[in-house]
């Protein structure tokens, strides 16, 4: 099963982190900046990736939804029968959950509050590793 991590820009190196976290525990994960190369057709790799993977990690921070990608891809995911029961949302700042940008939607799927201890890293691999099987 492959794991798409849908995050701001700014959110990149928490991402990274993600990827690399989910990887080393067996995860197929797909990162644009990992599989985009120059020249690339960005926005038709972005809509195959989405198509592929089964699982989605939204990173939601203040300035996420400043994203239109991240909003179009949480609305895919949303509606893709793949994703259905795979989506998982990992707040990153306490004042993210509480914003008016964030759907309602994504409060009410069991979200993760991240705080960046090792407990929260491992949180999220035992989550996405009970809904990759």
């Amino acid at each position: 099963m492959q794991v798409f991590i849908s995050h701001s820009s700014k959110d990149t190196p928490i991402a990274r982190k993600l990827t690399q976290r989910l990887s080393e525990a067996g995860l197929r994960v797909w990162m644009p900046e990992n599989e985009i190369l120059p020249g690339d057709n960005w926005a038709q790799k972005m809509g195959q990736a989405l198509e592929e993977s089964e699982l989605m990690v939204v990173l939601i921070s203040p300035h996420a939804f400043e994203s239109e990608w991240l909003k179009e891809e949480i609305q895919y995911a949303l509606t893709a029968d793949q994703y259905k029961g795979r989506l998982i949302p990992i707040f990153l700042d306490p004042k993210s959950e509480i914003s008016s940008d964030v759907p309602w939607i994504l409060r009410k799927l069991n979200p993760i509050e991240w705080k960046g201890r090792e407990e929260d890293w491992q949180q999220v691999i035992e989550k996405v590793r009970s809904l990759a099987e």
